[in-house]
C-alpha cells in the first residue's frame, strides 16, 4: 500500500537506484521493441534463463482492485480468476464477513493466502479473532501492513519486534504466522541503524517472516532487495510485486524500471511462495492485472 514519506537516500539507496536509472535509460533505448512485443515477450527474451513462477503462485493483492470491489466484490474476484490469478492477498472485505469471502472465493476458484490485519489488532486482544478470520479464509499468513507513526526509530523498531514474537507465538499455536509488510519509512536510517534489520534481527525467525514489497525496499532501502532474500534465508514466504515508472511512481508489473528476473534468481533462497501483484494507484485496475498477469506468466529467472 501507499506512503507520502520521504527521507534522504543513503549511499546504498542512491547506488541500487542509480542502477534503476540506467535500467531506465535502456527501456527507452529499447522502446520500439517493447512497444511491438510487450512487457510479458520482452520478460524471458534472449536470457537463456528456465525458471518461472508456478501458475499457483501468481496472485492479486486485493488492494489493487479495491475500487472495482467496492462495486461487485464477487464479479472482480471472478475476473481475476478469468483472468489467471490462482491467489490473493485480502486488503479490506468492503463491508463482508470472512465467511462470505471464502464463500465467494470458492465459486470462483481463487484461494486466500494471506489478509492485512492491523498492528494494534494483531498486537492487542483482536488477535485471537482475526487468526480464525484467517482460518476461515483459507489463509495461513497474517500480514501487519504497517506500523504507527510513533515507533518509527530503533527504540520503536525493538518494541514492535517484541510485540511482533508474542503474536507470532499465539499464531503458531493456531497453526498460522505473523508477517510484516514494508513501506519506504521502514528503510530509513536513524542513529546509523536501517529500521527494517532491527525486526530482521530481532524478530524469531519461526514466529514472523516477512512479505517484502519491492518496490518500497527498492525506493527507499539501502540495499539490492535480492540481498534480503541470500542474507535472511527462508524469511520471505510473500512478495508483493509492484513495479516503479522512470519517474518513480508505479507502473504496472514489466513495465518499469525495477529487474524482477535479478531478484527472482534468489526467491528460493529467500523461501517465497506467493508473487502477489500490487499497484497503488492504476488507472484501469483490470487492464493492469492483465498485464502484470501476463509479465509475470512469462518471466523467466
Amino acid at each position: 500500500m501507499g506512503s507520502t514519506s520521504a527521507h534522504a537516500p543513503g549511499p546504498g539507496r542512491r547506488l541500487f537506484l542509480g542502477g534503476l536509472l540506467g535500467a531506465a535509460a535502456a527501456a527507452a533505448t529499447a522502446g520500439t521493441a517493447r512497444a511491438a512485443t510487450g512487457p510479458a515477450a520482452s520478460a524471458s527474451a534472449g536470457t537463456g534463463q528456465t525458471r518461472r513462477i508456478p501458475p499457483s503462485a501468481i496472485g492479486m493483492h486485493l488492494y489493487t482492485m479495491r475500487d472495482p470491489l467496492a462495486r461487485d466484490f464477487e464479479g472482480t474476484l471472478e475476473e481475476l480468476a478469468a483472468i489467471g490469478y490462482a491467489t490473493v492477498g485480502v486488503s479490506g472485505r468492503h463491508g463482508h464477513s470472512a465467511a462470505d469471502i471464502r464463500r465467494m472465493l470458492d465459486a470462483t476458484g481463487l484461494k486466500a493466502v494471506l489478509e492485512h490485519v492491523g498492528y494494534e489488532t494483531v498486537t492487542g486482544s483482536g488477535l485471537p479473532q482475526a487468526l480464525e478470520d484467517i482460518r476461515t479464509l483459507g489463509g495461513k499468513w497474517i500480514v501487519v501492513p504497517s506500523l504507527p507513526n510513533s515507533l518509527l526509530s530503533p527504540d520503536g523498531y525493538r518494541e514492535a519486534a517484541r510485540k511482533l514474537n508474542q503474536a507470532g507465538l499465539t499464531a503458531r499455536g493456531a497453526g498460522l504466522k505473523v508477517l510484516f509488510h514494508n513501506h519506504e519509512p521502514d528503510h530509513r536510517t536513524v542513529n546509523g541503524q536501517t529500521l527494517y534489520d532491527i525486526l530482521l534481527a530481532e524478530t524469531d525467525p519461526h514466529l514472523v517472516g516477512f512479505e517484502l514489497d519491492l518496490y518500497w525496499a527498492a525506493k527507499g532501502g539501502a540495499k539490492d532487495p535480492a540481498d534480503y532474500f541470500t542474507e535472511n534465508r527462508h524469511r520471505f514466504p510473500a512478495l508483493h510485486v509492484k513495479d516503479m515508472a522512470p519517474d518513480g511512481d508505479f507502473a504496472d508489473v514489466g513495465s518499469g524500471v525495477l529487474d524482477f528476473p535479478h531478484m527472482f534468481g534468489s526467491a528460493r533462497r529467500g523461501g517465497v511462495k506467493q508473487w502477489l501483484v500490487e499497484h497503488d494507484n492504476p488507472v484501469d485496475p483490470f487492464a493492469s492485472a492483465r498485464t502484470s498477469y501476463e509479465y509475470l506468466r512469462n518471466v523467466r529467472f
